[in-house]
């Protein structure tokens, strides 16, 4: 790796479509920097497209600090960690579901996106948030993820409002049915319960979402996608 290469930081990238968005990157020429908790998971990926991993928890303001400074000019950033927990109503909302839910998507993308914005402005770079589906249509049974992701397309819709006259392109990419760890660690490690969730379906893999992530990170810089809605084809 030279210091010339573009750098792309990629959170909750040791596995899905944090995994698949290093792969597509590094191999369309990136630099890549690796970040999540699973630090033996992120090494192995990284040893494979000549990356650096890092760990990163994108709920500490510490860790996060620590992995700014670590990592320093940054062109691009994928905020991908996030994730949800159980099917709870609001009715029968488990609080501390709802606590991760938020202080992951939502906290955990602002941390990092505050933590880089000065290197990214400086370098005329590029914000992609990894939202869902979850974030433009409510359903039954997603009612914490619901609102976590609602927060993101917030977050992502006024930062771009913010810097639209500065050196900086913010996208937020909305996937719907993926066939991730996404459900595993939905129903807590029930691998036949998540199973359930894409039988009899056809389902994006993550390399999908990340090819949609490598093109919008290929475009040149006068060029913004603000939003890309990216679906199943029986996926309505």
């Amino acid at each position: 790796m030279t210091s010339k290469m573009r750098k792309a930081v990629i959170t909750g990238a040791s596995a899905g479509i944090g995994e698949a968005c290093a792969r597509a990157l590094a191999a369309d020429g990136w630099q890549v920097v690796l970040a999540a908790r699973r630090l033996e998971l992120l090494e192995r990926i990284a040893a494979e497209v000549d990356g650096q991993a890092l760990f990163l928890d994108v709920t500490d303001d510490d860790s996060v600090a620590r992995f700014a400074a670590e990592v320093g000019d940054c062109d691009l950033l994928v905020n991908n960690a996030g994730g949800a927990l159980g099917l709870d109503s609001v009715a029968e909302a488990d609080l501390a579901d709802w606590q991760w839910m938020y202080d992951t998507n939502v906290l955990g993308t602002l941390r990092v996106t505050k933590a880089f914005l000065p290197a990214l402005l400086e370098r005329n770079g590029l914000v992609i948030n990894i939202g869902s589906i979850a974030g433009r249509v409510p359903y039954v049974g997603g009612a914490g993820y619901n609102a976590a992701k609602h927060g993101v397309a917030a977050m992502s819709r006024v930062l771009r409002l913010e810097t639209a006259d500065q050196p900086l392109r913010v996208c937020e990419i909305d996937p719907g049915r993926v066939e991730t760890e996404f459900s595993v660690n939905r129903f807590k490690g029930d691998r036949q319960r998540a199973a359930k969730v894409y039988e009899g379906h056809l389902n994006l893999q993550a390399e999908d979402v990340a090819e949609a992530v490598r093109w919008v990170a290929s475009l040149p810089k006068h060029v913004n996608i603000d939003s890309m809605l990216i679906m199943p084809a029986d996926q309505v």
